[in-house]
């Protein structure tokens, strides 16, 4: 579906990519990364058995250098990504990134020299030094935590040659991808029309109510995959050895330590959450086996996952979109509503699907500006009105620090708590649509849309997790070729969807277009959007429960989830993560869903 989307608007920001404030902000980047170098120099003297209350005044210093740092970097970072996500020909963007990010190589190692310094100084001085100071007091968490992953550093010089080094190599290699894959087109026939299809529009067809259509679409993406699959796999293949190298060099237990560590979570936690989910795979099976009854097949094929049921003849205008989206986070919170409204009035979307631009959706903040921008690709679907309100509470999560005063080094949020509040958002946007419409067909494709969503999240994103689990494993020993990773790709959808799914018609290509897989710097980017997910569902249903007084704690949550552990956060709403017992109740309320989806 083509529907008139905008674009969004960042001259708030900076006018342009060659206009004096942007060149004058660089400037003043370049400027203080040498202040705090210098800096540095004198600090690092500073030991555990320095004065407290003088180690207290370096150590709350260095947080404020880095505040200031950080602040400046997060509003040129995203400003140049905007062209990047939107325009991938733009090549002056490509090198103004380009010298952004030589430039964070010496923002990496001042980061790394801060951690290595922590380390030497040690927990107990670090506790007795932040009580004489109050920006170090401020940042007690964050400088604890710098102290633990002190252990997982390499030596200076070693750390500062990999963050030189990956700017040709994991970084590049993840950068190709992106332009690879945002630059392709298919032609494609539509509606009688012969066209040229940005892959994003291509992969949307999966949600198309036409089955041939949807078919088309599949053949059409697998055929484009295959032309590019060998760049890729060489793309995939760097990232995944640069990540094997270093994680060996810095102590690493395994592929997926540093990732547990950056989740803020435990193994225990991560085993609790994954059991759980595997133990719900016949549920999300009799889904898929009761959508095949309803289309009228024996079986789903990978292009029927999507499918939409029911009533699909609902196109939503921008306009009609707004108004839903903004109407219904009201009921959950005013200021959730007004929040949105603004966002919506101030062009912080760019919705439109276009040639060049990146497929999917995504969140950024602009810590100059306090404000946040939105990519998505609106196709006038009820699945992208979802997707803007996911992407909507991203941009609430960030507002909720901004009004707080949080710092930058406060609001470095987990990806699995990162996902709380858009997913909060997005369950409030269908929840408020089954609920206002009484029409069997549009339940049904509301259901539906709710529960394909899950089996994305929960059977999907495990195959995901197999998937990069075993290419770490196998990685380790030698490269992969696209045909290996393709087998990996598929037996790992085998073992999550079982006999959901044809497993003739599977989709060994998801691993070419998904970003996550090709980040040097995060690994398994998949399990915490489960976690978000479960972890959403479970304070919802605290929600029901308290209605608007959970409101203001909430807040309080999303305010504070940079400045303390999963596991503590939880607690504060009486969630003990470490069990089973959490994630299965979570899954139990998806599992309900099922029921009425069933019996449809």
């Amino acid at each position: 579906m083509t529907v008139s989307a905008p674009r969004w608007d960042l001259t708030n920001v900076y006018p342009s990519l060659d206009s004096k404030q942007f060149k004058s902000a660089i400037k003043k980047y370049k400027t203080m990364l040498d202040e705090l170098e210098a800096f540095f120099k004198k600090a690092v003297k500073a030991d555990s058995k320095t004065d407290p209350k003088k180690l207290g005044k370096v150590l709350g210093e260095a947080v404020n250098r880095f505040n200031d740092l950080f602040e400046l970097g997060g509003t040129i970072g995203p400003f140049i990504y905007s062209y990047i996500t939107t325009d991938s020909r733009n090549k002056e963007a490509m090198r103004t990134l380009s010298e952004f990010e030589q430039m964070n190589v010496q923002t990496s190692m001042l980061n790394t020299r801060f951690i290595a310094w922590a380390g030497k100084l040690g927990k107990a001085a670090i506790k007795k030094a932040v009580k004489t100071n109050p920006a170090a007091k401020a940042h007690e968490f964050i400088l604890l935590e710098a102290a633990e992953q002190s252990k997982y550093l390499m030596s200076e010089t070693e750390e500062a040659l990999a963050a030189e080094l990956t700017l040709s190599g994991g970084n590049a290699f993840g950068k190709l991808q992106g332009t690879v894959t945002s630059q392709m087109t298919v032609d494609f026939e539509m509606d009688g029309k012969m066209q040229k299809m940005p892959m994003p529009a291509l992969i949307n067809l999966r949600s198309h109510p036409d089955e041939a259509t949807r078919r088309r679409g599949y053949e059409a993406e697998n055929k484009a995959w295959e032309g590019v699959q060998e760049t890729l796999a060489a793309c995939l293949n760097g990232v995944k050895g640069e990540t094997l190298v270093l994680d060996k060099k810095r102590g690493r237990e395994d592929s997926i330590h540093a990732s547990i560590d950056a989740a803020r979570m435990d193994r225990a936690t991560l085993e609790a959450m994954l059991g759980a989910m595997k133990d719900s795979f016949p549920m999300f099976r009799r889904y898929f086996k009761h959508k095949a009854k309803l289309i009228g097949k024996e079986q789903l094929a990978w292009w029927d996952v999507s499918a939409p049921l029911g009533k699909t003849d609902k196109v939503y205008s921008w306009e009609e979109a707004r108004d839903f989206i903004v109407d219904n986070f009201n009921k959950f919170s005013p200021e959730l509503g007004a929040f949105a409204r603004r966002a919506f009035d101030n062009n912080w979307i760019d919705g439109e699907q276009r040639e060049g631009k990146r497929g999917g959706a995504f969140c950024m903040g602009l810590d100059g500006v306090k404000e946040s921008r939105i990519l998505a690709n609106f196709d006038g679907s009820f699945d992208q009105v979802s997707t803007l309100a996911h992407e909507l509470g991203h941009a609430f999560h960030n507002e909720c620090a901004f009004t707080a005063d949080k710092t930058p080094l406060q609001q470095q949020t987990p990806m699995t708590l990162a996902e709380t509040a858009s997913i909060m958002c997005e369950t409030i946007a269908t929840e408020a649509a089954l609920e206002q419409t009484t029409d069997p067909q549009e339940v049904l494709s509301i259901l539906e849309a709710q529960m394909n969503n899950a089996s994305q999240v929960v059977v999907d994103i495990y195959s995901r997790y197999l998937f990069e689990k075993e290419v770490f494993e196998r990685r380790a020993k030698s490269e992969l070729s696209a045909e290996e990773i393709n087998d990996i790709m598929e037996r790992a959808q085998k073992a999550t969807y079982g006999d959901g799914l044809d497993a003739k018609y599977l989709q060994k290509y998801m691993w070419t277009w998904k970003p996550h897989y090709y980040s040097a710097g995060f690994s398994f980017y998949n399990y915490p959007y489960a976690f978000g997910l479960l972890f959403a569902t479970g304070l919802y249903a605290i929600y029901q429960k308290r209605g608007a007084e959970f409101v203001p704690a909430y807040k309080e949550l999303l305010a504070s989830t940079g400045e303390a552990t999963a596991a503590d956060l939880a607690d504060k709403f009486g969630i003990n993560i470490r069990t089973k017992k959490f994630w299965a109740d979570s899954l139990a309320i998806i599992g309900k869903r099922a029921d009425r989806f069933c019996k449809l």
